[in-house]
């Protein structure tokens, strides 16, 4: 081998790992969702003009009864979550997802007394989302798995020990927008007439952010999508 190979080798390999991380980075869905969300204008609601592409930052309002997640009972508008066992076989090791539930419903955002109506729809996958994952419970080999985590693994039909009367390593993970957090949507911005009233809502007409053929509802409550509206002098 010559003497420049020596050097070359080395400094290839360390641009090759460099290049693979930089793609997991840039590629993973949370960065997606956050790259989406910057090419949105952040308005005030009072200000949205119909058919521009408009993020707002706001406070989550049910239209209707919210979910309530199994394991933490907290009310939500979406959520995400998994039951996983972790197998090993020999010196490797993988996970399973036993469960993965995941469902949306409509919702407003509330921002300074104005409403945004969101309309997100799993049948017809008219959103993306990023939802931050915040809450966990686990149990492994010295590891009991609490009352509450028992009660849930029996609700779905899973045995927290095996064959030996081991614990299991099992993980229950549950991403959500609850009711009254603090979330950023991006979408097509329109002005709806009001069928109906809505309570203590006075106004004719509600802003709200659609999808198109081309453009899904975007959903987060990444803080880094929070971004402050800038007031007009």
């Amino acid at each position: 081998m010559t003497e420049s190979l020596i050097f070359i080798i080395p400094i290839f390999m360390f641009c090759l790992f460099g290049g693979i991380v930089f793609l997991v980075i840039y590629f993973n869905k949370k960065n997606i969702i956050l790259r989406k969300l910057s090419k949105f204008k952040s308005k005030r609601i009072s200000q949205f003009r119909t058919n521009e592409l408009t993020k707002v930052s706001g406070k989550v309002m049910q239209v209707q009864e919210p979910f309530v997640m199994p394991f933490s009972k907290r009310k939500c508008v979406a959520y995400i979550f998994e039951i996983r066992e972790k197998i090993k076989s020999g010196k490797n090791s993988r996970w399973n997802t036993l469960v993965k539930k995941e469902d949306v419903q409509d919702f407003f955002i509330e921002k300074d007394g104005e409403l945004v109506m969101v309309k997100p729809s799993q049948e017809t996958s008219n959103y993306s989302s990023y939802m931050v994952r915040d809450k966990q419970v686990s149990s492994g080999t010295f590891n009991d798995p609490t009352p509450e985590f028992l009660k849930l693994l029996d609700a779905f039909g899973i045995e927290s020990e095996n064959w030996f009367g081991f614990n299991k390593t099992l993980e229950y993970t549950e991403r959500i927008i609850e009711i009254g957090e603090i979330i950023t949507v991006g979408g097509i911005a329109k002005w709806k007439t009001l069928k109906e009233p809505i309570g203590g809502y006075t106004y004719s007409k509600i802003a709200a952010l659609e999808s198109t053929v081309n453009q899904k509802i975007i959903i987060t409550d990444h803080p880094k999508a929070i971004q402050p509206v800038k007031r007009r002098l």
